[in-house]
This record gives C-alpha cells, sequence and structure tokens, in this order.
C-alpha cells in the first residue's frame, strides 16, 4: 500500500521472508519450511545436456529477504554451483537481502596452507558467494571458526552441541562420561562438551598423519584415563571413518568401557558405514545437515533433525534478533 505525500509517494514498510531451496537435500529443506510455517517458494531447475545447471524463481523475490538453502553434498561441485547461481538469480530478481544457508559448507578442511602451492579453498568459497550477490551466510559447525573471517559481512555460525548433548544426557550415565577430543584441533570444541556435560573429565587422541596420504592417520596415542569410562568422541563430520574407528579401536585398548561418537556432519563416504558398524562404537550420533542415503545407515547410526535450529536462526536474522542467544546454555547438572 502506498499513500501521497505533498506530490510525493511512501511505501508501507513491509518485510517478507522467502525461503527457496537448490535439490540437494529437498527432505531437509521441507522440514525447515514446516518449521517455519511455510510454503517453500518454487523454483525451476534443471541441467542442460552438456551438465550447465538452469535455474528460475518461479514467484517474484523483489523486495523479499531471501533464504537460499543448499547443503554441500555430493556431488558436491555441482551443489555449490547450483546455489551461487540461485543467488545470482535472487540478485537480478532484486532481492532485497540473499542469505546463504550451508548447513554443511563444502571445502571448510582447506580454510589454511599446510604446505606451499597449496590454495586455501574456504576462502575461495566465501569469495564466490559474496561476488554472486550474498549478503549474509548461515552454517552449522564450519571446520575452524576461522572461516567466519574469509566472508565480508554477517556470518551466523550455528551449534549442533546443545541438540547432540541433550541426545547423550538423555540416554547415557553422565557420572561416568569421558569427553574425548579426536585430535588437538578440537580440544576447545571438546572442552565446551564438558562444560555442558556437568564438567565431566577430557581425554585427548594424539594422531600423526602422513602428509601424502589423505584420509589416512598413522599413530594414535590416548592423553587422559579413559579407563572403565563411557567416552563420548566429538567432531563436526565423519567422512570415511576411519579416524573415529582407530580412535574407537585405541580408547578401548586403554581399558574405555564404551564409546559413543557425536558429530555433526555425516558424510559417510565409504566404506564409513561398514568400518563404523564393525567398529564396536555403542552409537554414532549426527545431524541431517547432510542427506545420509539408506545405502550409508547401520544399525549404530541416530540421525537428528537439525530443521528446528535451522528454523529459528532464520527466524532470529528476519525479525533482527539475536543468533547469539540461542546458544547461552546453563551447564547440565549431575
Amino acid at each position: 500500500m502506498s499513500t501521497k505525500n505533498g506530490g510525493g509517494m511512501t511505501a508501507s514498510p513491509t518485510k517478507r521472508l522467502l525461503l527457496t531451496a537448490g535439490r540437494s537435500h529437498p527432505e531437509l529443506a521441507a522440514e525447515v519450511a514446516d518449521e517455519l510455517g511455510l510454503e517453500l517458494s518454487p523454483v525451476s531447475a534443471y541441467d542442460f545436456a552438456n551438465g550447465e545447471i538452469f535455474v528460475r524463481f518461479e514467484e517474484s523475490v523483489r523486495g523479499c529477504d531471501v533464504f537460499i538453502l543448499q547443503s554441500h553434498t555430493a556431488p558436491i561441485n555441482e551443489w555449490i554451483m547450483e546455489q551461487l547461481i540461485m543467488v545470482d538469480a535472487a540478485k537480478r530478481a532484486s532481492a532485497k537481502r540473499i542469505t546463504v544457508v550451508s548447513p554443511f559448507y563444502g571445502y571448510a578442511r582447506q580454510d589454511k596452507k599446510h604446505r606451499g602451492r597449496e590454495p586455501i579453498t574456504a576462502r575461495l568459497m566465501m569469495d564466490l558467494f559474496a561476488e554472486a550477490g550474498a549478503d549474509r551466510v548461515m552454517t552449522v559447525d564450519l571446520h575452524t571458526s576461522q572461516i567466519q573471517g574469509f566472508f565480508d559481512g554477517p556470518v551466523d555460525h550455528l551449534f549442533a552441541l546443545p541438540l547432540l548433548a541433550e541426545h547423550i544426557k538423555q540416554n547415557y550415565e553422565l557420572d561416568a562420561i569421558t569427553v574425548v577430543s579426536p585430535d588437538a584441533g578440537r580440544v576447545r570444541v571438546a572442552e565446551r562438551w564438558t562444560d555442558v556435560l556437568g564438567g565431566s573429565p577430557l581425554a585427548i587422541i594424539h594422531k600423526r598423519r602422513d602428509p601424502d596420504v589423505p584420509n589416512e592417520v598413522k599413530v594414535f596415542e590416548v592423553v587422559g584415563d579413559v579407563r572403565d569410562r563411557l567416552c563420548i568422541v566429538v567432531d563436526d563430520m565423519i567422512d570415511t571413518g576411519g579416524t573415529i574407528a582407530k580412535a574407537a579401536e585405541t580408547l578401548f585398548e586403554n581399558g574405555a568401557r564404551d564409546v559413543v561418537v557425536a558429530a555433526t556432519h555425516g558424510i559417510l563416504s565409504d566404506p564409513a558405514a561398514k568400518r563404523l558398524a564393525a567398529s564396536g562404537i555403542n552409537e554414532v550420533i549426527v545431524t541431517n545437515t547432510l542427506p545420509i542415503p539408506e545405502e550409508r545407515r547401520f544399525d549404530q547410526l541416530t540421525v537428528l533433525s537439525i530443521a528446528p535450529l535451522l528454523a529459528k536462526a532464520i527466524t532470529e536474522v528476519f525479525t533482527d534478533g539475536s543468533v547469539t542467544s540461542m546458544f547461552e546454555m546453563p551447564k547440565a547438572d549431575i
């Protein structure tokens, strides 16, 4: 609605949230839309014969606060490209603000140069989204927090810890738990877990990799007491499962009573399902930031929905609320 004012015209201030999604994880997109009480904005998307992607929004996005959801699963490069094209389309269609929602952010492990002549692809990713027209990025449990600094704008870094920890508290006795960091890089995250689980002790697995062999660890050592304890191994992602399986083996060798794994992103590339199923691990808890097809599932796997967290964060951003307040949790009582 508009009103005349001294020969001019002023538009009534209105805000419209528009949630749309690419084709990588339709189940999660539908869950988030349901949590928000919205219909997903329709998009026409298809591939040309040569593999090029075409995208068109089927309704007006002019003046809208547009959230474009796409999880970077296999084939990862295809889905990243599709999301970039969707951002460009929204920008050219006069969206007021564009938020890239990537529950799993691709290339996050390439956040720094380990040796000379290597890329920093996590930075390149952020540059691509910015150049395409993104105003804001929302993601869950980045491999390293420094990636937030690669985007020159707001980054909503969400944490699955409250969701995963609540499952632990509801299903296990906390008085015999030891939180285990699978490597030195996860220590800070593991410390947050110990706080949430009522001050549980912390152990660290020291591992040494062969820099010339990806996805393979050479030596494991445990720092801390795990004997007769329920060990909760916490990590951001599980890819081939080799590190987690060897970590569990090392913990059992050091007298651990049981091993439970809690990780945000279940990539579960082959042969992860077979490895983890045969590892002796009691339970592997992940979220549905990535689609997990039936052939990658196994008896010990538990998948928790991240949709309520994403929907809450989208609501806070849209209403100019506080995303940070979502994670100010009290410590658990034992």
